[in-house]
């Protein structure tokens, strides 16, 4: 399909919470398309549907090391996660230039809707749980920032606007 712009923050769809998915349409399945053309343009590990103004619970991730085998999910919720911590350095498009250190755990198991419409539950490990997290993250409204301490946080946003 096409790459697609990817909003730049503060725009408040960034801090917007999705809605659900009922059904998978053929809408749906362009936007995952664009999804995926988007994150792998970036490139990038995952992508959540409203990074690109699309406001529905769609989320891609591909951590895979050969690439071409993204995981397309609607409505993704996370039904355990590891008590185990992973830190990975974390950024996203919708705020060029700035990155963090963020915790979260290393493995995590997804309730989702595949591109079957079929409820699917898979367990993530590694860098496919974190990505999977933090694009859950971007459809709940939040970003990677908002695991910072308040300093941190503000350290970042400052450095992000004098680079914008």
């Amino acid at each position: 399909m096409s790459v697609r712009p990817c909003l730049r923050w503060p725009d408040r769809r960034l801090r917007t919470a999705a809605v659900p998915v009922d059904t998978i349409t053929d809408n749906v399945r362009r936007i995952w398309t664009d999804l995926i053309d988007t994150m792998e343009a970036m490139p990038g590990v995952g992508m959540g549907g409203n990074q690109i103004g699309e406001m529905l619970r769609l989320i891609v991730v591909d951590a895979s090391e050969a690439r071409g085998q993204p995981v397309r999910m609607a409505n993704p919720e996370i039904l355990h996660a590891s008590a185990q911590l992973r830190t990975h350095e974390e950024a996203s498009p919708n705020l060029p230039g700035v990155s963090a250190r963020i915790d979260r755990p290393r493995a995590v198991t997804v309730r989702f809707l595949n591109e079957k419409s079929e409820t699917e539950e898979r367990d993530f490990v590694g860098l496919w749980a974190t990505s999977v997290q933090h694009q859950i993250d971007h459809i709940d409204g939040r970003m990677y920032f908002d695991h910072l301490s308040k300093v941190k946080r503000d350290m970042l946003l400052r450095k992000a606007r004098k680079l914008g």
